[in-house]
């Protein structure tokens, strides 16, 4: 079943989507997608006019501590876990010739 009564063409979705349907799942699917369809129609009349356009449904404010300098850890604790280190820094392997 590759359109339903609505006009959907379920193999070029599915095509779309990069997916393998068998048949069984073609006719539910199509059904489903029919149904999210109308969902859309019905949101398309609600009356939208006096709301401004938004990214997000309640405002956002930015949340960062400021930028401020702090004591860091002593170099023994730093260096603590490192696999190799010399002269107070992590050595690793050189990468440039």
């Amino acid at each position: 079943m590759a359109n339903d009564s609505d006009g959907i063409d379920i193999d070029y979705v599915a095509n779309l989507a990069r997916i393998a349907l068998t048949d069984q799942e073609k006719e539910r699917f199509s059904g489903q997608l029919g149904d999210v369809l109308k969902y859309i129609e019905k949101l398309n009349t609600v009356d939208v006019s006096g709301v401004e356009p938004t990214a997000h449904a309640f405002p956002l404010e930015n949340v960062w501590r400021e930028d401020a300098a702090e004591p860091g850890f002593p170099v023994e604790t730093a260096l603590k876990n490192a696999p190799a280190v010399r002269r107070n820094m992590i050595a690793v392997p050189k990468v440039v010739e």
